[in-house]
């Protein structure tokens, strides 16, 4: 067959790899808990899942043992690769837990174990270095995806980050709480990237005239799908540019669902 003879027009049907970010107490693991068939990578900390189970917040979710090295997090994706299972979703809680598994692996590595100017901070030369490694890591999880036709779901917590505005004055926006670099190469390997944040709607009750009302809040959550100066985010699934999450997490998995339906994602 020539090499010309294997241009395809149609898609190859691969399931989608996302990545959510949001504030504490979005309620993030709990989302992903209702993909279908997931199972969960805890990674060293990141144990919310174990006590949403345990707290009857969520039932029995297959998930491996914390996980506390960065062979433990390559291993434990090598397996669902290799193994047979009937696993359908992968989550990952949380991604920049594994990074920072990933920088503990190359500075032991490569710097005997020394995180100073002297060693792994040196000019940043550690962060360069574990690039190789964190390709590597997404290379994987393609691997994954393409061989056992699983979801990827990323978990990601949120930080509030300056950016320097090349066309006007700087300004603060929420992205994803990971190094540049790394996240710079996790930014263009997902299909979305999810933003969940809290809107608030305020309202004041007032009673006689001139009296200053009393102001209640009624506050929901929101999945911006769009990237916008105070956030980072992006989809190739014609998601509408906000979801609302509704009031648990079986609803916010059913109104997500839907809008990929609607955007034929």
């Amino acid at each position: 067959m020539s090499v010309l003879a294997k241009i395809q027009g149609k898609s190859d049907g691969l399931p989608n790899r996302y990545l959510l970010h949001a504030r504490e107490g979005f309620g993030k693991t709990s989302f992903a808990a209702q993909t279908p068939k997931p199972v969960f990578i805890q990674t060293r900390g990141e144990t919310g899942l174990d006590t949403l189970i345990q707290a009857g917040q969520l039932p029995e979710t297959p998930h491996f043992p914390e996980i506390s090295t960065w062979d433990e997090v390559l291993s434990a994706v090598r397996a669902l690769r290799d193994e047979p299972h009937e696993y359908k979703t992968l989550v990952f809680d949380t991604v920049n837990g594994a990074e920072r598994l990933c920088y503990e692996h190359v500075c032991k590595r490569d710097y005997a174990g020394d995180w100073t100017d002297k060693g792994f901070s040196s000019y940043m030369r550690g962060y360069e270095v574990a690039q190789t490694d964190w390709r590597g890591f997404v290379a994987l999880l393609d691997e994954l995806r393409v061989s056992r036709k699983m979801t990827v779901f990323l978990l990601v917590h949120s930080k509030i980050k300056q950016f320097k505005n090349p066309d006007g004055p700087d300004y603060d926006k929420w992205t994803p709480d990971m190094h540049d670099k790394c996240w710079s190469i996790t930014h263009k390997w997902a299909d979305c990237v999810l933003f969940g944040n809290f809107e608030s709607t305020i309202k004041v009750k007032r009673g006689d005239p001139g009296d200053k009302g009393k102001a209640t809040g009624v506050t929901h959550r929101v999945m911006y799908t769009q990237h916008r100066a105070a956030w980072d985010a992006k989809n190739r699934l014609g998601l509408p540019e906000e979801i609302d999450m509704g009031t648990n997490a079986q609803e916010a998995w059913a109104n997500f669902v839907a809008a990929l339906k609607g955007g034929k994602g």
